[in-house]
């Protein structure tokens, strides 16, 4: 152990480890709590060398090195994005460019009919006046049922038969009394029709009718009344042709 200690001094160098090697003795002893192990004795000898030769360590850096900056995906440097906003900018002219050429050419093109939609939306179309409107005759052709006029304008008839709507509407009213129906049919927002003295009704409240199918019956026990308003008018400016009404011009 001394040549390693002499050698060690030598070469002027710190010492950090030793082996020590602890040779067996043939006659087997009681280990005494106090003897050193043979770590304690490694330490030992490493110390006592240090101290005579002067030991000396170095400073490192053992901190993480700096991490490098991560690029997002989404990124794209100055001359990347440069291009793209000129290739934006270039298919944007060019969409503009057929706009226009196909405005010119092809007016009624159907990118021009859209176009022309959003910037002129359609106008609600104006209500139809009541004397728009064709009238019907209230009984079936095939009916016996003799229909007359009165001179403030109400039809009326006696007879079994169907009864239609005066012109297409909405039924918006149904009541009864003494055993009889009457009901109002709104053909516009302020032209009606109100029928009385039906026997039995076939269309509820809300029930759109039409023209030609009849939606309510009369037995011929009552008279049936057909009177038409403008509002709260009573209308007597039209005249009865072969059973149907017809405005007067």
């Amino acid at each position: 152990m001394n040549q390693e200690l002499d050698y060690a001094e030598m070469l002027e160098i710190p010492v950090s480890t030793v082996n020590v090697v602890k040779k067996k003795s043939f006659f087997k002893r009681k280990q005494k709590p106090t003897q050193p192990t043979q770590d304690e004795l490694k330490d030992m000898v490493v110390d006592s060398v240090n101290e005579r030769i002067g030991a000396f360590t170095y400073a490192e850096d053992v901190s993480d090195p700096p991490k490098p900056e991560k690029k997002h995906k989404g990124a794209v440097s100055d001359g990347k994005g440069s291009r793209i906003i000129i290739c934006e900018l270039a298919a944007v002219c060019l969409l503009a460019l057929a706009i226009f050429l196909t405005n010119f050419f092809m007016p009624t093109s159907a990118i021009n009919t859209f176009i022309s939609s959003i910037a002129n939306p359609k106008q609600p179309e104006a209500e139809a006046t009541y004397s728009d409107l064709k009238l019907s005759p209230v009984v079936s052709e095939l009916s016996d049922a003799e229909v007359t006029v009165s001179e403030n304008g109400v039809l009326s008839f006696t007879a079994k038969s169907s009864v239609y709507p005066i012109c297409d509407g909405t039924v918006t009213s149904v009541s009864q009394n003494d055993g009889t129906y009457t009901v109002q049919i709104n053909h516009t927002s302020t032209f009606k029709s109100v029928i009385t003295g039906l026997s039995n009704v076939y269309t509820p409240v809300g029930t759109k009718v039409e023209s030609n199918i009849p939606f309510a019956y009369s037995d011929g026990e009552k008279q049936v009344s057909v009177s038409m308003y403008d509002g709260e008018t009573l209308l007597d400016c039209y005249t009865l042709t072969d059973e149907v009404p017809v405005w007067n011009s």
